[in-house]
């Protein structure tokens, strides 16, 4: 598994600080954080890939720093939104998830042959030619999951991935981050999406107050918001 490193960070939007002195440590293959709206874990989050730069302190992956590497860190960290349609960018399904791979360098044979992959993998090769933005709300966030993983990151970092789905399409986006062998870290509020993690983080107003498997961080987020 690749190593994320946070090093005393800490970030402020305006006058407001949203993470507060942050150290972590993640080489775990599936990682879970939790916490209330507005707590910092969002945030958090999408340091690891730079969409969001620490005010104080230093992200790293894999020893590369995220707001100095930033292109190399994105070529191994791909991140799913809450609202895949943020995503969505081409007319069909087939073109958005090739369109990700419009700066690698590779043969178009061998590029066509990735996306039939990677669409078939998540059960999108009969939607392939279908209009991206006319797919239902699960259909959209399986799209949203094959541009990332057509790039074949190291690191998938979800922040809410399946809030805005119902329980099957929840579940089955579930199931595909099961089979995932890159490192996975996903922000949710549905902890029984967690249970099965390794490694579960509780951020309370910018800080972590918890960090332990599974059914201790979320018991203790829990009795926090209980």
């Amino acid at each position: 598994m690749s190593e994320i490193v946070f090093d005393r960070v800490s970030h402020a939007f305006d006058a407001e600080r949203v993470v507060d002195g942050v150290s972590l440590v993640l080489r775990e293959r599936r990682i879970g954080i939790v916490g209330a709206n507005g707590s910092g874990k969002s945030t958090l989050a999408r340091m690891i890939n730079g969409l969001v730069t620490p005010t104080t302190g230093r992200v790293t992956v894999d020893g590369l720093d995220v707001a100095r590497n930033g292109r190399d860190v994105r070529r191994r960290v791909g991140f799913v939104f809450t609202n895949a349609d943020t995503q969505i960018v081409m007319p069909t399904v087939r073109e958005d998830v090739a369109f990700t791979l419009r700066r690698q360098r590779q043969g178009a044979a061998d590029a066509a042959a990735r996306v039939d992959a990677t669409l078939e993998r998540l059960g999108l090769s009969e939607l392939a030619d279908r209009p991206a933005h006319r797919l239902s709300g699960g259909q959209k966030q399986l799209l949203a999951l094959a541009s990332v993983l057509v790039a074949e990151p190291a690191i998938v970092v979800a922040d809410e991935p399946t809030t805005l789905l119902d329980a099957r399409n929840a579940r089955r986006i579930a199931e595909h981050f099961d089979a995932l062998e890159q490192q996975l870290v996903v922000v949710s509020h549905q902890l029984e999406l967690l249970e099965s993690f390794d490694r579960v983080i509780v951020i309370e107003a910018g800080r972590v107050v918890a960090d332990d498997v599974p059914h201790v961080a979320l018991g203790a987020y829990r009795a926090l918001i209980g």
